[in-house]
């Protein structure tokens, strides 16, 4: 509604970007794409068992990175197309650890939606909203926090 915004496309890790300088974040990780099977069935052949623990590494890179890129109080929204707990869950439960953080209730960003469960992240199913299975969660960087 007329609020200024700014698309950059860069490899998150090193974004050359300053600090601290963002209100939002979204980090549309890369993933095994296992949630959106259904639309993409020869994806299943593209990946394997092997690659979820190199693939959720890189998630927790780009997460660490963007907790940077926003200011004291701004908010990450971290989302992925995979129903897997190491890349959904693992990942967001890793940077609430290491990084000063807090969840939101992301339920909040989808209240049109049915169904979406006990939160405070939101996770879409084919057979319960017609999605893909998709991940999100809302971070909002501490206030204390320094650049």
């Amino acid at each position: 509604a007329g609020l200024p915004v700014e698309v950059v496309r860069v490899d998150g890790r090193e974004s050359g970007l300053e600090p601290g300088s963002f209100d939002r974040v979204l980090v549309d990780a890369p993933c095994t794409g296992l949630g959106a099977l259904r639309r993409r069935p020869e994806a299943r052949w593209r990946r394997g068992p092997a690659d979820v623990p190199a693939l959720a590494k890189l998630q927790r890179e780009l997460l660490a990175a963007a907790v940077t890129l926003v200011r004291p109080g701004g908010v990450v929204v971290y989302a992925t197309c995979s129903p897997h707990l190491a890349e959904t869950v693992g990942v967001v439960s890793d940077g609430l650890r290491r990084h000063p953080v807090t969840e939101l209730d992301t339920r909040e960003l989808f209240e049109p939606v049915d169904r979406l469960g006990a939160g405070p992240f939101v996770q879409l199913w084919p057979h319960r909203q017609g999605t893909d299975a998709m991940f999100a969660a809302a971070l909002r960087r501490s206030a204390e926090a320094g650049p």
